[in-house]
């Protein structure tokens, strides 16, 4: 018997072996896709007071069945005539931005508004991509129902959230929009973790921002952490060049995703939609 025939037998051995952890690994992602990107924070799992007296509860009726009604947090400035609906990440809840509901308001002079996806805080169901979606649909069109007309509504979105924001600016009419360490699409956020796997074929939720962004003809705000490990730097800079002018790019130097808001963040974004009425 040759003497390489055992080495052949061992190698096939292997690449079999290695085939079917790949296909197991393939198998489990497919499977377990929405817990990793979907981490929602129920109001019973953590919860907490609105940080302000003029922070109210409000219920948003939406078109998503086992979601009938979504919850949020409306903070309306007196005298304002513009409104900023946000549409945050993909973890926590409207509690865990409090803080940052008071800052824009203050700092925008703007009523805002942001709301849960189902599964969120109090809002009941499952989140998928096309829920957050008809979650952003209906959140505008309670800010309709206020009084505010589409085009006086800047659309703000951060992390997942921006793949929301997008999606909302590309279908309505807004004042300008927002994104905050956002990306191209989510399938890119993914091969950057798992370069291997053919996360393009194999996703179901896209956020596909890419696609998107031309769609959007009104001012766009973009800023990106460059220390960013979650939704790394370059996709906020692909995305910016993608985008139509008016445009700005914001460098968070040194921040990362979770990092808070820098001081003078809000007052650019102010300085910006003041030069682009």
């Amino acid at each position: 018997m040759s003497a390489d025939r055992p080495k052949k037998h061992w190698a096939r051995r292997l690449v079999v072996r290695g085939a079917f952890v790949y296909l197991l690994t393939v198998t489990a992602m497919w499977f377990l896709e929405n817990r990793f990107v979907y981490h929602p924070s129920t109001a019973d799992a953590f919860w907490t007071e609105p940080p302000d007296p003029r922070i109210r509860d409000v219920w948003i009726d939406a078109n998503i069945k086992g979601s009938e009604r979504l919850h949020g947090w409306w903070l309306p400035l007196e005298g304002a005539s513009e409104a900023l609906v946000i549409c945050h990440g993909n973890g926590g809840n409207v509690c865990t931005r409090g803080p940052s509901l008071v800052r824009f308001a203050d700092g925008l002079k703007r009523s805002i508004l942001i709301f849960d996806y189902p599964g969120y805080g109090k809002s009941p169901g499952s989140p998928n991509e096309e829920k957050c979606y008809e979650s952003a649909r209906a959140a505008s069109r309670w800010l309709l129902a206020q009084g505010f007309a589409s085009e006086r509504v800047v659309i703000y979105g951060e992390s997942l959230g921006g793949g929301v924001a997008t999606k909302l600016a590309a279908e309505v009419d807004h004042r300008a929009l927002v994104l905050m360490k956002t990306f191209t699409t989510l399938p890119d956020v993914a091969k950057s973790y798992f370069p291997m796997l053919p996360t393009q074929l194999l996703m179901s939720n896209r956020f596909d921002n890419a696609s998107r962004i031309k769609e959007c003809k009104r001012p766009i705000l973009i800023a990106g952490a460059t220390a960013d490990s979650i939704v790394p730097y370059r996709f906020a800079q692909r995305l910016f060049e993608m985008a139509n002018e008016p445009k700005r790019f914001r460098v968070l130097e040194g921040d990362e995703h979770n990092s808070p808001l820098p001081p003078d963040f809000v007052p650019e974004m102010r300085q910006f939609l003041e030069e682009h009425p």
